[in-house]
């Protein structure tokens, strides 16, 4: 690792020049909207604006797992985000999101339409919503919220510690590599242990505790998540990546990896989704023009 100057806080922090980083120009101290920008309405019950990122993916891949189980009412416009342009600072998203973070949902279909941010949230409202993927007796509920709720607090060092100092910041920092390394391994060992004695996170169902867990864990596993499955000793985990294989098997999660995605190979990439048949006519692959 390379050795970077000391740095001394100032007694009081100001925001005087860029943070540096992949993300520089859209970090900022303040909330609110930077530009007026309407969101698309579609003709589904529920819009959704997001963008494939393992927070994004949470969300489509239930919208996929209830439509797949008959949950007609769960039809949905999904809307891309491009949260490196700063499309989530637009008006109208930040009407939905007042934290300007992807994904964000609008229910309209009620007589008042009802916004829901945040991931784990939106899994809930929807779970709720359409009786599915959340168990209803008291003990099986609370094991699924418990690990639902441990993927929201926990992942931020998976991605915004580790993934940040490892990935994305412009100068390598031992300390800052090696502390979040550390417990991205003892968190991926927590799920490991889970995952010995149960079929799925939260025991013999699948539920949306899997679904919110397997975009971070689950892609970390599979050597997804910022180029580092060597680096953490991944394949250590076999309890985990068997829980990965078995999820990656399922057709509504690899639908649900493909909504809103923008990088990677042109026929996993679904921009926007208003219609189940998009997965076979508007795929990258298939609506690209030829360079």
């Amino acid at each position: 690792m390379s050795e970077t100057p000391e740095y001394t806080p100032p007694k009081v922090w100001t925001w005087e020049k860029p943070s540096g980083g992949k993300f520089a120009s859209i970090n900022r101290p303040i909330a609110g909207a930077t530009h007026e920008k309407e969101l698309p309405v579609g003709r589904h019950p529920l819009q959704l604006y997001s963008l494939a990122t393992p927070n994004g993916q949470k969300v489509t891949i239930m919208l996929e797992e209830l439509l797949a189980a008959g949950h007609t009412g769960a039809e949905y416009d999904a809307w891309l985000i491009r949260i490196h342009d700063g499309e989530q600072f637009g008006s109208g998203f930040v009407g939905v999101n007042p934290n300007s973070k992807i994904p964000a949902l609008m229910d309209r279909s009620g007589a008042k339409p009802i916004r829901v941010f945040e991931s784990g949230a939106i899994l809930m409202h929807l779970a709720e919503k359409f009786g599915a993927f959340l168990p209803t007796e008291p003990a099986a509920r609370a094991e699924c919220l418990s690990w639902l709720f441990w993927q929201m607090g926990s992942a931020p060092y998976l991605g915004g510690g580790f993934g940040h100092f490892y990935h994305y910041a412009p100068t390598k920092i031992e300390y800052a590599i090696d502390r979040f390394a550390m417990e991205v391994k003892r968190e991926m060992d927590v799920l490991d242990r889970q995952l010995a004695d149960n079929e799925f996170v939260a025991g013999k169902e699948y539920t949306i505790a899997d679904m919110a867990i397997f975009p971070w864990y689950g892609g970390m596993a599979k050597g997804l998540r910022y180029n580092a499955g060597e680096f953490l000793s991944v394949h250590e985990y076999k309890n985990v990546m068997r829980w990965a294989d078995q999820l990656l098997a399922r057709p509504t999660v690899k639908r649900g990896n493909m909504v809103n995605r923008i990088s990677g190979e042109p026929s996993t990439q679904l921009h926007e989704r208003h219609e189940a048949g998009d997965f076979d006519t508007k795929m990258q692959d298939k609506v690209a023009t030829p360079t």
